[in-house]
């Protein structure tokens, strides 16, 4: 488990550090800035999550082919998942940028941040068939086991995004100061660097002998088999991304600063949510081998493996955020009042982490068992019915403010956590053939 995780969680880190960074160097912009990139990055995500998840379907079938030995199918598969979500995400985008303006005018009341968060989101637009496309190749590679591929080029990519990030938000190097404009400009390249070079990888003679990953027309009935897998999983994310953005929308409504710290606990909280994402990675890699292999028996210890390892990551950063909060509120902005009110949603943030964790694995595990159709319609109607009634009620009609909103969050997760462990100890995986 830690041989096959640890180069995705290396993967993840670099992402996640990434991040941080883009956050912290906008911050130093002013806490508009920060919370205008927030929303928008927040909203871009919600809106091409969808395809990104339904991508997912190619590492459960690629695993589940290459366990019953069958590796001459895994290329076939990749493609047939890039057939299904690159043309709808061309669609997407493009629907998006001209619908932008309206958007943005019914979900974000601060007319200090729409502009900055339309100029933001507008030009991310061009990197998102890139974003995922290099998520479908590196599916490829994490179903057969090769979890290095994909942290290589995850490197590099986040590597030139650093440098260009610092070049055009402050016009270093001779490059024009475009501020936001430049950290959106750096993500766009960057995504592009790391589709490129997936796509090569996953060309390469000696993976094209093995795993026949040259390109192959797209075959609608195996089509209709990626998207009864791959619809309820970016189904998954889609639910939860939007009921998210609902989320942040109320807290936009308490104001800029609650935005600003917002967006610095949500960058701080991806130290413990991607590390986790890697290991969920591995977890539906095994799980999805094991089952190819007829190896049920070792689903369960590849589950129990994978929640430790994310348990320990979760215990190193819950530690951080109870001993060095206002440290690192301090990493994004200098402004007294969103430092006070972000320093208090790391106390939280310690419990919210380790119940994502568990979250995150036990999702991947029945992800890659094939049960996906369940874990949809749970996340569906808890975010109806838990978390933004919850969030209203609690920040707003009790007047529990931000802390209020992010305590309703922790709860609606708990209530997810609870039932995704139930569903898998349920063993209701064991009779889905995908």
């Amino acid at each position: 488990m830690t041989l096959l995780a640890y180069p995705v969680v290396l993967a993840q880190l670099s992402v996640t550090t990434m991040g941080v960074v883009d956050s912290a160097m906008v911050g130093q912009l002013g806490p508009v800035e920060l919370a205008a990139v927030g929303f928008g990055g927040n909203w871009m995500w919600t809106i091409f999550c969808f395809f990104v998840g339904a991508a997912g379907a190619v590492q459960t079938f690629v695993a589940q082919k290459n366990g019953a030995r069958e590796p001459e199918a895994c290329g076939f598969w990749s493609w047939q998942g890039a057939w299904f979500t690159l043309p709808f995400t061309m669609l997407a985008a493009l629907a998006l940028y001209f619908g932008l303006g309206d958007l943005l005018q019914w979900v974000l009341p601060s007319d200090t941040m729409r502009p900055l968060t339309q100029t933001y989101m507008s030009i991310r637009l061009l990197g998102e068939v890139a974003m995922v496309s290099g998520y479908v190749f590196s599916s490829f590679f994490r179903g057969i086991g090769d979890t290095r591929t994909p942290l290589y080029a995850t490197l590099v990519a986040n590597f030139v995004n650093f440098l260009l990030d610092y070049a055009l938000i402050f016009g270093k190097f001779g490059f024009p100061e475009w501020g936001i404009a430049g950290a959106a400009t750096a993500t766009v390249l960057s995504e592009w660097i790391f589709a490129a070079l997936m796509l090569v990888l996953f060309l390469r003679p000696k993976i094209r002998h093995r795993y026949r990953t040259k390109p192959v027309a797209p075959s609608w009935k195996e089509q209709k088999r990626i998207i009864r897998m791959g619809f309820p999983i970016g189904g998954i994310w889609a639910t939860e991304m939007l009921f998210f953005a609902i989320f942040l929308t109320l807290v936009a409504r308490l104001g800029d600063h609650a935005m600003a710290a917002s967006q610095a606990f949500i960058a701080l909280l991806s130290l413990s949510f991607m590390q986790a994402s890697g290991v969920g990675v591995a977890v539906a890699t095994l799980v999805g081998r094991y089952i190819g292999a007829n190896r049920s028996k070792h689903v369960r210890t590849s589950f129990f493996s994978g929640q430790k390892l994310a348990f320990l990551i979760s215990l190193i950063i819950g530690a951080l955020f109870l001993l060095l909060p206002e440290q690192l509120m301090r990493i994004f902005t200098k402004n007294p009042e969103v430092i006070e009110m972000g320093t208090g949603l790391l106390l939280l943030g310690a419990l919210y982490q380790f119940v994502d964790a568990v979250c995150i694995v036990t999702d991947n595990a029945l992800r890659g068992a094939g049960d996906t159709q369940i874990p949809f319609i749970a996340r569906l109607v808890l975010s109806c019915v838990v978390l933004v009634p919850l969030a209203w009620y609690m920040g707003f009609y009790l007047d529990g403010g931000l802390t209020g909103l992010w305590v309703a969050s922790c709860i609606d997760l708990m209530i997810l956590a609870i039932f995704l462990l139930w569903r898998f100890q349920s063993g209701a995986w064991r009779k889905i053939q995908i």
